[in-house]
């Protein structure tokens, strides 16, 4: 076998261990990949780090590496950095922050980053209060009519 063979079993094993939630082998066989730069290792690092899933939390790592995997351009890391920033958690709360994540997240079709920017929007959350934009972005979620 190749060490690229290796590397993809490896990969496909940290994923596994994941689903089965044996998280400490899933980072293990991950965190090699996150150091790297693979955003989707990046994302299930990250999610391990914020919730102590197989190592001792660590908000600093898990924002670290939810961020690089948001900043290239992975949805569900843009979505989980867009949730860092709107609840304050791993580091400070910052509602415009939030609301450009989800938007990002929300470009790429995650109707849940839809849906918690309309609810921003509707509350004026981190945005200007804008119940039209609100209703628009409802709608793109696949909320058809919400009075």
């Amino acid at each position: 076998m190749s060490q690229t063979d290796n590397e993809s079993m490896d990969f496909a094993s940290g994923m596994a261990a994941f689903e089965a939630k044996h998280f400490s082998r899933a980072m293990q066989l991950l965190s090699p990949f996150a150091e790297q730069g693979d955003q989707v290792a990046q994302h299930l690092c990250a999610i391990m780090c914020q919730n102590g899933l197989g190592v001792v939390r660590n908000d600093a790592k898990a924002f670290q590496l939810m961020q690089a995997s948001a900043e290239q351009g992975y949805g569900l890391a843009q979505h989980g950095l867009g949730f860092m920033y709107l609840e304050g958690e791993c580091i400070p709360k910052n509602g415009a922050e939030a609301a450009k994540w989800f938007r990002k997240a929300g470009e790429q079709g995650l109707q849940g980053s839809l849906s918690t920017l309309a609810l921003m929007y509707q509350q004026g959350n981190g945005v200007p209060r804008d119940e039209e934009e609100a209703k628009r972005l409802y709608k793109l979620a696949g909320f058809d009519d919400l009075g």
